[in-house]
């Protein structure tokens, strides 16, 4: 038993993921591992903790329940409301219902939010048990700009001024509460279904909330741009092991090769994606997502590896996959997917074929927001590029297609 502060934790995980294309931000894989296991083995395993409570979705909580890494220390899955109140709500009522002794303070964070570390916590748990409630922030680098609204109330992209930095920090989880505070934050609660984070809750009924130190690493999962630097920062990094170490260890029966093809269109308007890089001086390839024949090719080739079939049974171009669907969105699920049935993808082989626009320059960057969404180290990733010689749609500039192998591993020692 820890000699220092309790606490238990409200861990919400029931948001919609519309703007990373409806996909569950919770489980999915950042740097090898679902996103709420990140946070979850964090809690479980700093010093204090008592109880969690997940909260998510009525329709995954026997999902989540059957997680096979959910750490002892989760004392219930239970399901949201329609607003982060709600849901926040939902777990006090489940954390009174749990057994064991309530912790001194209540800390509630978003599975959103997978950097969680001890040491940010215990900074929050401390702060808060000594001045009633605290949050992590973070002071903001960028110059803030005040959007001007045309006649119709909508906004432009015409700037009506600067904002002064000074005095501005941006916000993050997980938030604190002295459990003294817990009872009158509940009843709040109600009156708040708009509230974006919970310590405006409590400013909101005069109670004061003193701010701690956050982390890099907390960065919200909002976009899919989010996943590759987000997975950046949680990425470990062994410079001693070389693949081919790794590589050299598998027995054959575990070693999966696969093969993806895929090819578009150029259209004639909107912005083309490539590897998880945007080009807007380019116009969008034409397709039921957002195009991005790199993901596409690597999607299709761990699929393979996997034994799953292919992209488009998987993600059919109809109603089932939402149109405009990013395409890191449906690399992230095959990810996923492959995990299940114990597939890892090792190392990957990208040739690019576009005669527009010139990829030399960015198929670093390509290399790297592959490795982030595979989970691997970016050195596994060869990208490369060619114009296509003139020949056929590619060359035209017509089309742009990319071809993938990649090597994976299957988890076991026998099939």
């Amino acid at each position: 038993m820890s000699s220092g502060p309790t606490f238990d934790v409200i861990v919400v995980a029931a948001g919609s993921g519309l703007r990373m294309g409806g996909v569950d931000k919770s489980l999915i894989p950042i740097a090898g591992k679902p996103a709420l296991r990140w946070s979850l083995e964090s809690f479980a395993a700093t010093a204090g903790v008592r109880r969690i409570v997940v909260v998510t979705a009525q329709d995954r909580v026997a999902t989540y329940a059957a997680l096979p890494w959910i750490p002892a220390a989760v004392a219930a899955v239970v399901p949201g409301g329609e607003t982060r109140s709600a849901s926040v709500a939902d777990g006090l009522h489940a954390l009174q219902r749990a057994p064991g002794e309530a912790g001194a303070v209540l800390l509630i964070h978003d599975a959103a939010r997978p950097g969680v570390d001890a040491d940010v916590t215990l900074r929050v748990v401390a702060a808060a048990l000594q001045h009633g409630a605290a949050a992590p922030v973070m002071p903001i680098a960028d110059t803030l700009k005040r959007v001007a609204a045309n006649a119709t109330g909508t906004s432009t992209a015409h700037s009506s001024g600067s904002v002064d930095r000074a005095g501005l920090v941006s916000a993050q989880t997980p938030q604190g509460i002295a459990a003294k505070h817990v009872p009158i934050f509940a009843a709040a609660l109600a009156s708040a279904p708009a509230a974006t984070d919970d310590t405006s809750v409590l400013e909101s009924i005069g109670v004061a909330v003193e701010l701690v130190q956050g982390s890099a690493r907390l960065r919200k999962l909002t976009e899919p741009d989010d996943l590759l630097s987000v997975g950046a920062m949680l990425r470990p990094s062994d410079p001693t092991v070389s693949f081919s170490e790794i590589l050299a260890s598998l027995p054959g029966s575990r070693i999966r090769v696969g093969w993806g093809d895929d090819a578009h269109p150029v259209g004639e308007s909107g912005t083309l994606h490539l590897g998880g890089r945007a080009f807007p001086e380019s116009p969008a390839l034409i397709g039921h997502s957002d195009g991005d024949v790199v993901l596409h090719a690597v999607a299709d080739a761990l699929i393979g590896a996997a034994g799953l079939g292919d992209l488009g049974r998987l993600f059919p171009a109809t109603e089932a996959t939402p149109k405009g669907i990013a395409s890191s969105a449906l690399l992230a699920e095959s990810v996923e997917r492959a995990a299940a049935v114990g597939v890892q993808p090792l190392w990957v082989d990208l040739l690019i074929t576009a005669s527009v626009p010139k990829l030399a320059p960015h198929l670093d960057e390509i290399g790297a927001n592959v490795a982030s969404l595979l989970g691997i180290p970016v050195d596994r990733v060869s990208a490369k590029a060619s114009s296509g010689n003139l020949v056929g749609d590619e060359g035209a500039g017509k089309a742009i297609r990319c071809a993938a192998i990649l090597v994976a591993q299957r988890r076991g020692t026998s099939e």
